[in-house]
């Protein structure tokens, strides 16, 4: 029964909710670990039959594998998410996930680098060596435009739209938004475009992507993370980023520069804003530590 179920839980993520293959792939897992849990503790008990003091005997497991808060957060909405399918197919009557509650999360600032830091990092990039215009015209285009690293490795020539400088971006859900590209990023895509890019020949299904590797394939997130890892490395910067320091960067800028906040969730394509009011706690330290330098009466 969990095997049948699973797969249409799946199905419904993918034609429904239009969800990217890898929260489907995350979705999924996460029931996975509970059909496993009630294979082993509960007799086999279908997903049909689970009630929520079963449910939450899962969650209390997971709390003394020592998951961390956030992961034990992820699953359970994993959980409840097949529990609403299974509602939604009248699969079931009661919904025993409803009243399971997920561990308290701490609301943690993201990791940033300053305008400097972004600058060393860039220009650490070797340009001589043969993905160097490449892979400087990706890192600037993620700071550039706040672009997730997903929406970095699916974005195609049809995409940019050079001569009014935007880019029309495939975000979470297939929802496409507008989203700015500055004169630096434009630069160097051009560069890589018409010097680089020109040059390869594309593997078939691959044509109309914008970032190859050396394979003529689309890049993967895993091959982006390690691109930016190594800069940093060359750049002499400690931190432990990732491509999502590049968004998190772009938007704490944009926040503590006064732009509007409606703007920057719009260019973030964060569907609510309260996920985008975490960068005013950023700006607020900013200001606090504005008036701690400059007010005579500090």
């Amino acid at each position: 029964m969990w095997p049948q179920l699973i797969r249409q839980f799946r199905h419904h993520l993918k034609l429904e909710r239009s969800l990217s293959e890898n929260s489907i792939e995350a979705y999924t897992r996460d029931v996975e670990k509970l059909a496993a849990f009630a294979a082993a503790e509960f007799s086999g008990k279908g997903p049909l039959e689970m009630e929520l003091e079963h449910l939450r005997r899962f969650v209390n497991a997971l709390a003394k594998l020592e998951i961390s808060a956030f992961s034990q957060a992820r699953i359970i909405s994993g959980i409840k998410a097949f529990y609403r399918f299974l509602m939604y197919e009248d699969k079931i009557k009661e919904d025993p996930a409803q009243l399971l509650e997920a561990p308290k999360l701490g609301r943690k600032l993201p990791d940033t680098l300053s305008f400097q830091e972004i600058e060393k990092l860039l220009e650490a990039i070797p340009l001589g060596e043969t993905e160097g215009h490449r892979n400087r015209a990706m890192l600037e285009m993620l700071y550039s435009s706040g672009l997730r690293v997903s929406e970095l490795t699916e974005l195609k020539k049809s995409q940019i739209f050079s001569e009014i400088g935007f880019l029309k971006i495939v975000g979470k859900g297939n929802k496409e938004r507008l989203v700015p590209i500055g004169k630096d990023a434009l630069k160097y895509l051009k560069i890589y475009q018409e010097q680089v890019r020109v040059h390869q020949t594309p593997t078939k299904g691959h044509e109309e992507f914008v970032f190859l590797n050396r394979r003529g394939q689309k890049l993967t997130r895993v091959m982006i993370f390690l691109i930016i890892k190594k800069t940093a490395e060359q750049a002499g910067i400690k931190k432990n980023i990732s491509p999502h320091t590049f968004r998190h960067s772009f938007a704490t800028h944009l926040i503590e520069g006064g732009a509007d906040l409606r703007a920057v969730q719009e260019m973030l394509g964060h569907e609510s804003i309260t996920t985008t009011e975490i960068y005013t706690h950023l700006d607020r330290d900013y200001l606090r530590q504005v008036l701690t330098d400059f007010h005579p009466r500090k």
